[in-house]
């Protein structure tokens, strides 16, 4: 992967074509025509590559891999693991899941194994170790993917023996577990590992405690188990580069953690396009924050492993995207940080589960097919592109995205048991500043807030000690800070914090959390801006949540937003608060998007954040920046003046940066 190029390609599963090797001809010739230069292999090939135990079939892998490089086309080579052949299951019943409720599954779909299992994990050791030794150091492989798509959990006894184990691991004592999770609560002391079951329908689900350390099992599980299949390749080959597929708003796995495992971060990319709720710039909003997050995590460019050239079979419908919008969706991708557009999948398949998903290639085999027409038109954008391979990004904002608060908020009985919305939490903030042209980076509490200008921490519930001592300092070295309602509640445990909140940040902030308010989703409370606040904010709505902050006796906050009705009318919605070189701001409820839209343009410019776009652009155009590199984007049905461009409806347009002159390269 030395050379400086954007990758493009796809799963391609040739196993389901060989008994057609006119399909497969064809392929390599419909590839070429699409600008095609990479695809994926053996992602789901394990019963075609191990068809009876200890049988291992690799010639007409081996054939494929050499007829794509011989026309141009590496390969990124995936372990079989998600899809375990029927023998294993039939002879090995220990390979599959155990649910919840205890019931252990039958030989079925994907992505169901358990990830315990010596005995799987020696099956999958011993075909990894055939894959390697067969491809070990041929140049058409160019990286290795691990799995696919792992998720899920197992609730059989190897993995409840396994989970007290890590419990030990943990807490060291039985004592400190009880302390941990407050288990006198209906008295749940635990006086024995083994009286202690992962949580289920039929049995415990009301200990938090153990509902959160369960998710972190469960995550450490899945991690594991990609480090197993990695070591067993680089074992063999040490100089292999590994990656799996990751996925949207995924809670199964703290992908902070696993980031760190990879040479390269991947994820799959599915955007719901035109849905009669949202507008497209919504929609491109919701997947630039994905991007965003996903090149967070290793702070590099990423690789979209998946994407559909038209639509999915899984969504609630099947949605056609409209002429242009396959574009949009594939340079937005490389507009935030990838060095790819990978489709799911080259050619459609003929039966079960996804013959109806989105391919390149239809059931037609046309090659004048609008999907197969634009992914061509993307192929050679790329191409054209080829310098953004590599580039960075500036660093200039970061919000705080953390897969342990996020499990905690979840799991907590109140202050909303439904519709408590974290990621729309997420998303009011980010859009915000993504419409301001600021660069976003997603952090987890371990991250350094080093070279940030402003940090964002919306509805941070779980909050360590040690990232609140870290946002302290942040601001007091001349740093913005923003914190949002039912942050700093309770501890790692999920333990509430005794004393004022939101912990460890009452001085930070001038101020504590008098009272909550929990609201219907009918419910708003108006709000209206502070005389005199040093921020000029719109008139605004709060929903969800409302907390009644109490400003500090001594050195308070300034408020800059009041509520303007109900028992708390008077009370601070909003708040700002000086600390050394910098400042905090409080908001103490979720508000209107166009609060965000006036808060974040004001504390970019107070912050020094320059937009990626030199001059204004028109609502429903965004831009984006790589080093070197400005993209931006039409989400209009029409079109739109952006700089020295006309953009056709969903058109994108990208320049090359040098000081200030910009010299157009698509």
């Amino acid at each position: 992967m030395s050379e400086r190029k954007l990758l493009h390609g796809g799963d391609y599963n040739p196993e389901q074509w060989l008994d057609r090797p006119d399909i497969l001809e064809q392929d390599i010739t419909m590839m070429k025509q699409a600008h095609v230069n990479v695809v994926t292999l053996g992602v789901f090939s394990w019963s075609v590559m191990e068809p009876r135990e200890g049988e291992y079939h690799f010639d007409w892998l081996e054939a494929i891999i050499h007829t794509l490089y011989a026309n141009g086309i590496s390969t990124i080579l995936a372990t079989p693991s998600a899809a375990r052949p029927a023998w294993m299951a039939q002879k090995y019943p220990e390979v599959r899941r155990v649910r919840a409720d205890r019931t252990r599954e039958l030989f079925r779909r994907r992505q169901n194994y358990c990830y315990t299992s010596p005995l799987f994990r020696q099956k999958v050791r011993a075909i990894d170790e055939q894959l390697a030794r067969r491809f070990g150091g041929d140049p058409a492989v160019i990286l290795w993917h691990i799995s696919n798509e792992m998720g899920g959990d197992c609730h059989c006894p190897l993995c409840q023996a396994e989970f007290r184990r890590w419990l030990q691991a943990r807490y060291g004592s039985l004592d400190a577990l009880n302390k941990a999770w407050n288990a006198r609560f209906w008295s749940h002391d635990y006086t024995a590992w083994d009286q202690i079951e992962s949580p289920a329908p039929q049995g415990e689900d009301a200990v938090q405690g153990l509902t959160l350390d369960w998710k972190r099992f469960v995550s450490d599980r899945h991690i594991d188990f990609f480090k197993f299949e990695r070591d067993v390749i680089r074992g063999i080959l040490p100089e292999a580069k590994f990656t799996t597929n990751l996925m949207y708003r995924f809670h199964d796995i703290d992908y902070h953690d696993l980031a760190k495992e990879l040479d390269l971060v991947s994820w799959d990319n599915y955007p719901t396009w035109h849905k009669p709720s949202e507008t497209v710039e919504q929609t491109a909003l919701d997947t630039a924050m994905m991007h965003d997050l996903f090149y967070s995590l290793k702070g590099k460019p990423f690789l979209i492993m998946e994407s559909s050239p038209s639509f999915t079979n899984w969504q609630p419908v099947t949605k056609q995207k409209k002429p242009g919008v396959a574009m949009l969706s594939a340079l937005q991708g490389v507009a935030h940080g990838s060095d790819s557009v990978c489709y799911f999948q080259w050619r459609a398949s003929r039966g079960a589960e996804e013959k109806f998903h989105g391919a390149v290639v239809g059931h037609d085999g046309r090659s004048d097919a609008r999907t197969f027409r634009e992914t061509a038109e993307v192929g050679a954008a790329l191409e054209q592109l080829a310098c953004a391979a590599g580039a960075g990004r500036p660093r200039q904002a970061a919000i705080v995205h953390d897969w342990p608060n996020m499990w905690a908020l979840e799991g907590s009985s109140g202050p909303r048991n439904l519709g408590l919305g974290y990621w729309r939490e997420l998303a009011c903030h980010y859009n915000a500043l993504a419409r301001a042209g600021v660069t976003v980076d997603f952090i987890g509490q371990g991250s350094d807030l080093a070279g940030y200008s402003l940090v964002v921490a919306p509805m941070l519930y779980l909050l360590r000690d040690d990232f609140a001592e870290k946002l302290c300092l942040f601001a007091r070295r001349g740093g913005t800070v923003v914190v949002s309602q039912w942050s700093g509640v309770v501890d790692e445990s999920d333990l509430c914090r005794l004393g004022d909140t939101p912990y460890g940040l009452t001085e930070l902030l001038g101020l504590r959390r008098a009272e909550i308010d929990g609201l219907y989703d009918e419910e708003r409370r108006r709000c209206i801006p502070a005389p005199g606040a040093p921020l000029p904010l719109p008139v605004t709505q709060a929903s969800v949540l409302c907390e009644v902050p109490a400003l500090n006796e001594t050195d308070p906050a300034t408020p800059l937003l009041l509520y303007d009705e109900d028992y708390f009318a008077g009370a601070p919605a909003a708040a700002v608060h000086p600390c050394g070189d910098g400042r905090a701001y409080y908001l103490a409820s979720r508000f209107t998007q166009d609060f965000y839209s006036a808060l974040y343009a004001g504390l970019a410019k107070e912050a020094g954040l320059a937009p990626a776009s030199p001059l204004p652009l028109p609502a429903g155009v965004l831009a984006a920046r790589r080093d070197g590199l400005l993209f931006v984007q039409n989400c209009n049905p029409r079109p739109e003046k952006a700089l020295d461009a006309v953009l056709p409806a969903y058109g994108t347009a990208v320049w090359q940066q040098d000081g200030g002159r910009l010299t157009r390269l698509l």
